[in-house]
Parts: structure tokens; sequence; C-alpha cells
């Protein structure tokens, strides 16, 4: 897989918008989301580790996880599905952690490809204004993990 430009839409002043073009098809990037076992392998920015409890992937349906970060601090993570829409929308709202917010993921076909879109809408535009920084660069790594895993299930779902 190539590793394709990300874009930063312009969104509102309560939301942070992420963007990469794939080089998976549709359903292999919705397995990769829909399957915890693969998920839980690349969720997260650069050396961060993940410990699934509980990923009830349905509305009304808890995830529950803890993210190890490299520095060896723990980061417990609550989330709750609102919409899942096979193969191109997912909708949580994570919870919790001093940092709520709506994620939307888009997957839209283009060709082969897919194109990735992160939508997170915080409740307010001091909090989105005050991750900012640290969200946008941590969601391109987690794009970057997401990208090696897509490659790890495409060389083993051909074999």
């Amino acid at each position: 897989m190539s590793t394709a430009i990300s874009s930063q839409p312009a969104g509102s002043d309560r939301e942070i918008v992420t963007t990469r073009l794939l080089d998976a098809p549709r359903d292999l990037v919705f397995r990769l989301y829909s399957e915890p076992g693969h998920l839980a392998q690349c969720w997260g920015p650069k050396g961060f580790t993940n410990t699934f409890h509980e990923y009830d992937f349905q509305p009304g349906g808890q995830w529950n996880f803890i993210m190890h970060g490299p520095d060896g601090k723990d980061y417990p993570n609550h989330s709750v599905f609102e919409e899942i829409a096979k193969p191109e929308r997912i909708v949580f709202r994570h919870l919790g952690g001093g940092h709520e917010f709506q994620m939307t993921i888009l997957l839209e076909e283009r060709g082969v490809k897919t194109q990735l879109t992160w939508r997170m809408l915080f409740d307010t535009a001091d909090h989105c204004e005050r991750v900012r920084g640290f969200v946008v660069p941590a969601n391109e790594q987690n794009f970057d993990r997401i990208e090696a895993a897509l490659a790890k299930m495409s060389a083993t779902s051909q074999l």
C-alpha cells in the first residue's frame, strides 16, 4: 500500500476533520473496524497499544478499552456506538477521559480505493481548539497504522 496524502478539510469551529485516501477496498476497511482483533492492533497514535475489554459493534453497543501509551501511562476509553451503516458509516460517542466527542467515520469508494474521513464533533469550540494541536497529528499517525494493518490484512486474505 502506498501512503496517500491526508487533508484537513474545513469544518465547523467544533469539529476536527481528517481524511485520507487508502489503497484498500471499502469492504476491507469496514472489516478492520468491525473486527476488534484487527482494530486493537492499529488503534491510536504511533507507539500505543490497546487492550479491548468490550467491543459490541452494534447501535447502543459499548466499546471499553485501555490505550497503553509509549510513556507507560494507561488511558481508559469508553464509547457507545450510535449508528453503523455497513459499509459506509460508523458513528460513536466517545465518553469520559476529559475528551467527549462524537466520531463519525465515513468510508467512500474511490474506484478500488477508499476515502476514509473522521469527523470529530466536540460539544464546544473551546474544547475542540484545546485538543486540535495534538489530535490532528495523532489522527495522521493513526491513519498510518490503519494503512499498515490493511496491507497486512490484504496480504493474508490473498493466501
